[in-house]
Formats: C-alpha cells, sequence, structure tokens
C-alpha cells in the first residue's frame, strides 16, 4: 500500500501547493504566459465537474460534492482491495491517479468556501479571513489554472464546410478550450494508463 499512498501524497501536494499560490497571488482571469499563446496560466474557478465543466445552481453544487466523496470512499475501498491482492503496479497506478485527483478537486470544494476569502477580477483572495471565507462546507470553488489553446480558429476565417457547432459563444475554435488543474491532469492520466495500457485488467472487471 505504500507506493499508492506515495503517488496520492504526491499529487495532492502539488495539487493544492499550486492552487494555493494561484489563489493567494493572482486575480480571476489574469494570465501569465508559458509557452508564448499556446500555454498559459490562467486563473480561474468553477462551481462544477472537471475541466471547467458546470452543474447547475447550490444544491446541484452539493449533490455533485456528496457525489464526489461516495465515489472517492468506493474507489478508495476498491484501491486498498487491489493493493491486498497484491495486484500488478499497472492498475494500482491508474487508480491511485485517479483516486488522487478526485480527492485534490474534493478538498476544493470542501474547504476553499471556509478558508479563503472570495477571489475577484480585482483582488486577491485573502487565507483565513477575518470575516469568515466566501461559502460553507461542500460549496467551495475548484481552481482552474491551466489554459493550452494549441489552436485557435475565427468562424469568418475557417472553411465553410466545418459545422457551426463547434464554434464557441465567442465566433472562435480553440482546442483545447477547457482549462484544468493538476488533479484533472491526474484523473485524465489515470483513465487514460487504464484504457491503453490495462486491457486484460479491464476486461477481468
Amino acid at each position: 500500500m505504500k507506493r499508492p499512498l506515495l503517488i496520492i501524497f504526491f499529487v495532492l501536494l502539488l495539487d493544492q501547493v499550486l492552487k494555493f499560490y494561484i489563489k493567494l497571488t493572482m486575480t480571476i482571469g489574469q494570465e501569465i504566459p508559458l509557452f508564448g499563446d499556446w500555454g498559459i496560466i490562467h486563473f480561474t474557478e468553477n462551481n462544477g465537474m472537471a475541466f471547467g465543466f458546470q452543474f447547475a445552481g447550490e444544491w446541484g453544487k452539493l449533490a455533485l460534492s456528496i457525489f464526489r466523496i461516495l465515489a472517492v470512499t468506493a474507489i478508495g475501498i476498491y484501491l486498498y482491495l487491489l493493493t491486498r491482492k497484491k495486484t500488478a503496479f499497472g492498475p494500482v497506478f491508474g487508480i491511485s491517479m485517479i483516486l488522487a485527483g478526485a480527492l485534490g478537486n474534493i478538498l476544493d470544494s470542501a474547504f476553499y468556501g471556509l478558508i479563503f476569502s472570495s477571489s475577484s477580477f480585482h483582488t486577491v483572495a485573502a487565507f483565513l479571513p477575518e470575516g469568515g471565507g466566501y461559502a460553507g462546507f461542500l460549496h467551495g470553488k475548484v481552481v482552474d489554472m491551466f489554459y493550452f489553446p494549441l489552436l485557435v480558429l475565427r468562424q469568418e476565417e475557417a472553411p465553410s464546410w466545418l459545422p457551426h457547432f463547434i464554434f464557441g459563444g465567442d465566433g472562435y475554435f480553440i482546442f483545447f478550450r477547457p482549462v484544468f488543474n493538476i488533479a484533472d491532469a491526474a484523473i485524465s492520466t489515470g483513465v487514460i494508463w487504464l484504457l491503453l495500457f490495462e486491457r486484460k485488467f479491464l476486461k477481468g472487471l
């Protein structure tokens, strides 16, 4: 069980340290170029799921948070059982990454509303503000920061055969449009690892 715990701890540490830094030093929408226009640190927050997708309303947010906790509990128990059966490291690695990513975003939802003041386009958040945080337990916002618009195409400049629905409300097709965090990347890495390298394990489920 030591290696899965190390993976989870390492992912959570990187995820939370970066989120704390972004939250305490940047305003909403502030950007730091990493690789020109192709790789950007772009501070944003979301109320919903991975990669900035939204889940409607306060009740939806609460339901999503509770579902996450139940899902993480089930994944954690399953991971523990796999290690007890001395399953090969490949599947254990994939599931550990998924669990670590899910935990990372749960921490935001559960506690960030309690320990931070609200971020805005003009002010940086404060840690443990005197008047209390910006939201209650399980109602915090998830911090996202990685933005990689590798391909940007204006609708006016696009070939006429391209379907209109691929363009956003701003008239641009952007690949990759979602803004994400280390926790999201860990979940994606775990899922892709299992699909590409652990097909035999998945077939046995």
